[in-house]
């Protein structure tokens, strides 16, 4: 079957978040079509759309909207036909896409930890009693509070730069990004860092995975995106994001998870904690690569019969 590929006179509009980080997983979708098809960069168009939740940062995410804060503007962009594909930073999705768009579409998945950043250099463990932590993940909080329930954790939003001078100004004595970013940004050398081993803190679902979202109906596109899939991150996130739907990730819960291959292997973990940090409920299973999807909805179902009906709805007073 033959398609249209962009020209000059029609470009590709890439949709895209503004951050810095955002653009470089754009310019990357735009360099991977570029050499898989031998065409210009120029005939790839990066259309910058600012979403809810880059425009509010003086409150936490939860207080300002559940599903959708960093992809809500793009997608209607995508439906509107404004732009032509979306690059969505995987851990940010919703498990469900709006009616007309589909998401089959992923790029070589970048390292997956998090990272501890301190400017003193130091690690987690060394961390002295009462410290002070900044961040905005309820399941970063979370993870480092059932490890050192001692420490403090403050509101900490921003771009890399932005949660640096925060610790050069004292506001916390540590933070953390997530080492993909770092990577894609070419900041490993610059910004003083630990990466934090997944046996010592799972990271989000899908984290460092780059998505990149279409119209159902559009072909050309989505036999374009066909040569820059990669099928092994396609399948890992298969069983991370129904592990996560099952879940309803769109509760106030900390939820993580990371599924790896190994042959015809896929090994997941999952774990879900109190926002506290109290009390977290992991567990760990092994199964063929096809049957992923549906390890991620059993390893849900015995962490939801395990947590109980109060597991979920409790709060932080």
């Amino acid at each position: 079957m033959t398609f249209t590929l962009p020209t000059p006179a029609r470009t590709l509009k890439i949709g895209t978040r503004g951050s810095p980080l955002a653009l470089a997983q754009a310019h990357e979708t735009r360099d991977r079509l570029s050499a898989a098809f031998d065409l210009p960069p120029e005939v790839f168009e990066i259309v910058v759309i600012s979403v809810l939740g880059d425009r509010v940062q003086d409150r936490a995410l939860k207080e300002i909207g559940g599903k959708g804060l960093f992809t809500r503007e793009i997608e209607q962009a995508l439906l509107d036909g404004t732009i032509d594909v979306a690059v969505h930073s995987m851990k940010d999705m919703p498990t469900e896409q709006p009616a007309g768009l589909t998401l089959n579409c992923y790029l070589p998945r970048e390292d997956m930890r998090d990272a501890f950043v301190a400017l003193d250099g130091g690690d987690m463990a060394h961390l002295p009693e009462g410290a002070v932590v900044g961040t905005s993940s309820l399941r970063r909080r979370a993870q480092l509070l059932n490890r050192r329930p001692d420490l403090q954790v403050v509101e900490f939003r921003g771009n890399v730069q932005t949660r640096l001078k925060k610790l050069a100004d004292g506001v916390a004595s540590a933070t953390f990004l997530a080492m993909a970013g770092l990577v894609r940004l070419n900041r490993t050398g610059d910004v003083p860092h630990r990466p934090i081993p997944t046996e010592t803190m799972l990271p989000a679902i899908a984290q460092g995975a780059i998505g990149i979202e279409r119209r159902e109906d559009d072909s050309s596109v989505a036999q374009m995106l066909e040569a820059i899939h990669h099928t092994p991150t396609g399948q890992r996130l298969a069983a991370e994001r129904a592990f996560l739907a099952a879940l309803d990730g769109s509760c106030e819960t900390p939820i993580a998870g990371l599924a790896l291959l190994d042959g015809g292997t896929l090994s997941l973990r999952g774990e879900v904690l109190r926002t506290d940090g109290s009390e977290c409920l992991a567990d760990a299973t092994d199964g063929a690569i096809e049957d992923g999807p549906e390890m991620g909805r059993a390893m849900a179902a015995k962490l939801l019969a395990r947590a109980g009906p109060d597991f979920f709805d409790w709060r932080q007073n």
